[in-house]
């Protein structure tokens, strides 16, 4: 006689029940210690009764296994917590890199409207925008122009001074007379007047003599 496939459900009737859990609790025991002989695997088993009552097996000690089982899961969830925090820096990394990406590219647009390109899509506002931050860059690049020739200009003027106290005890050393654009308690300086203009044009009134 073919014995049929057993539901995998609740027995409802007691007896039924209690007949099937000692059963099915032996076979179990008896798998485990099957188990734990033939392959030498550490096993250990805990059954609780509906009414409450322990059973159990283990291979060596129940507690040491439940020890060694505690210890795993931790490790199990440090790894899970490090892959976790890795799969957040790695998103995070990615935003940041797409971020970076908008803004260069929002920054070579920029650029290229400076550069007089790409100014089909500017309206009016914008075009005025852009003149208005063009004229400030002109300025502040002429004043610091103008302020690295008067910088220069005055390096100029203290090795002309150096040159010139050189050149004075050099000629006092050989017994020479004092140089006769030179003089011992004053320094002459030359201003020299040009039409040299440095900023954006202007209209200019020509007088004729």
């Amino acid at each position: 006689m073919v014995r049929g496939k057993t539901q995998m459900k609740r027995i409802e009737n007691a007896a039924s029940r209690q007949v099937t859990f000692s059963k099915r609790r032996n076979g179990l025991l008896k798998k485990a210690f099957e188990l734990s002989v033939l392959c030498d695997a550490e096993v250990a088993l805990i059954i609780f009764s509906p009414r409450g009552k322990l059973y159990e097996f283990s291979s060596s000690s129940m507690s040491k296994t439940i020890e060694r089982y505690e210890k795993r899961e931790k490790d199990n969830i440090g790894i899970n917590n490090k892959l976790a925090a890795v799969d957040q820096n790695t998103q995070n990394v990615k935003e940041d890199a797409q971020s970076m990406a908008k803004k260069i590219e929002l920054l070579e647009i920029s650029k290229q409207k400076l550069l007089g390109k790409g100014l089909e899509p500017c309206s009016l506002n914008e075009l005025n925008q852009l003149e208005t931050n063009l004229e400030q860059s002109l300025s502040r690049i002429r004043e610091r122009k103008n302020l690295l020739f008067r910088q220069q200009i005055e390096k100029l003027k203290l090795e002309e001074k150096r040159l010139k106290e050189e050149n004075a005890k050099l000629r006092q050393t050989c017994g020479m007379n004092p140089s006769p654009w030179s003089t011992s308690t004053e320094e002459e300086t030359m201003e020299v007047e040009t039409e040299l203009f440095i900023g954006p044009p202007e209209r200019r009134r020509i007088q004729n003599p």
